[in-house]
């Protein structure tokens, strides 16, 4: 009974959002520069149901990929991703007088494909990062948020609980550029297996206590289940599957620098569920020469850093001004293929006069993959009798990749911006056979 209660809210929720986008589309102020959603705001009723707690989220990424030169293979082409989001966000208090509760809905429908997994990389390998963040999970509809959450103790202690995943809140990062190593969750980009970004959801509880104004801490607990990657499992709510549980802890620090705003984030994960070791079989043997199954650890851990700080204002103006952003992880290296990753971005906001809402960035990225996995593919390689990169059997040798990327954000109206963005890749996959590329991106956003 339970499982059909959750379908059932599930389709009423999103019903009552599509009738209320689709009737509403006529609007006199839809597609309004000056308006927050392309839409508009329906006549006057989608601030009425805002009022009334009910806050319908519709929205669309694309981005396309272009491989201009380099990369595994230069047969020149583009590639297209999209992203379709449609949700709900409820003020519970207003609706049902539950006092400091909220609750939210998300599906998430992803399309396309990336430049980066037969052009830019070798498919043999795969480039670490991605031209095209938005791709990836499969092309389906999946349940990205179903949760509620409650704020005790005058607003100090919050409580989140339902379906969602770790980088809402833990590592959480902003996405202004296309390019993966740059956008969003870093450390569920490398933990490879474990942790699952948007738009994969898991059970989860998050528990959040305030400090001080500026600090606070948290824990989280989130159900490790593989089977919820697979297609057709986008709205799995039940626990079959499930390997372990992944343990995120993270400080969080927001002060203000000469009253511009930052944030730095420091914290620790631990995965309860075994994992392979890259290299070692039981016996503590090389398990590519010797055939026997690889040594299983009962868990495997990481740990990150982010910093986030506006540095100037222009011309008194916060809104506009320079900001600097860094990240970095560190994975457990017995079971992990990334085992450090890095990022340095600078963005600015409001460059011109004349178009103060457009922003230009730049970022810098390294990803290193793990020495055991370099050894592992040159034992295997020996043990196949294959020294020659072009011979199919051949396993890519892999060590850092390097990715570097230079957008402009066309702040077009209120609810849509336009990133054209060129982006640098050194050694793809890590891999230095693979020539350097350069890929032409697109990165279109829009709210509904």
């Amino acid at each position: 009974m339970k499982k059909k209660n959750n379908a059932q809210l599930i389709c009423q929720l999103s019903a009552v959002a599509a009738m209320t986008l689709a009737g509403s589309v006529h609007a006199a102020d839809a597609f309004s520069a000056d308006s927050q959603w392309m839409t508009g705001d329906w006549g006057g009723e989608r601030t009425k149901l805002i009022e009334q707690g009910i806050d319908i989220k519709a929205d669309y990424v694309g981005e396309v990929g272009g491989n201009l030169h380099g990369g595994f293979n230069d047969d020149k082409t583009a590639r297209y991703a999209d992203q379709f989001g449609l949700g709900v966000a409820l003020d519970l208090q207003k609706l049902m007088g539950w006092d400091n509760t909220q609750a939210k809905i998300q599906l998430t429908n992803r399309n396309g494909q990336n430049i980066s997994n037969d052009r830019v990389g070798d498919p043999r390998a795969g480039t670490l990062s991605s031209s095209q963040e938005v791709y990836g999970r499969g092309h389906m509809v999946r349940l990205t948020q179903l949760w509620v959450q409650h704020q005790f103790l005058d607003g100090k202690l919050d409580v989140k609980a339902g379906y969602f995943g770790e980088g809402e809140d833990f590592n959480t990062f902003p996405c202004e550029f296309q390019n993966l190593a740059f956008c969003g969750s870093q450390a569920g980009n490398w933990a490879t297996g474990i942790w699952f970004n948007w738009p994969v959801m898991q059970a989860a509880v998050r528990v959040k206590y305030n400090i001080t104004p500026e600090f606070y801490a948290q824990i989280g607990a989130y159900n490790q289940n593989p089977s919820q990657l697979e297609h057709g499992n986008g709205f799995k709510l039940s626990g079959s599957g499930t390997k372990g549980t992944v343990l995120p802890v993270e400080l969080v620090w927001s002060p203000k620098v000469n009253d511009l705003p930052g944030e730095y984030r420091v914290g620790y994960y631990k995965s309860t569920a075994p994992a392979n070791d890259v290299l070692k079989d039981d016996n503590g043997g090389n398990a590519a020469t010797t055939g026997a199954p690889n040594r299983v650890h009962d868990s495997k851990h990481g740990y990150w850093f982010v910093a986030q700080q506006q540095l100037t204002s222009h011309n008194g103006d916060a809104s506009r001004g320079l900001n600097v952003a860094a990240n970095a992880t560190f994975h457990d290296k017995d079971t992990n293929l990334v085992d450090n990753y890095q990022s340095l971005m600078f963005v600015y906001k409001g460059p011109f006069d004349a178009r103060p809402k457009d922003d230009v960035g730049i970022g810098f990225a390294r990803i290193h993959v793990n020495d055991d996995v370099k050894k592992n593919a040159e034992l295997v390689n020996a043990a196949n009798g294959v020294t020659d990169y072009d011979n199919p059997l051949f396993s890519p040798l892999r060590s850092t990749e390097y990715n570097y990327e230079i957008n402009y954000g066309f702040h077009v109206t209120n609810w849509l911006t336009v990133r054209p963005n060129l982006q640098y890749i050194t050694h793809p996959g890590g891999v230095d056979q693979v020539d350097n590329a350069i890929v032409a991106g697109l990165k279109i956003q829009s709210v509904f």
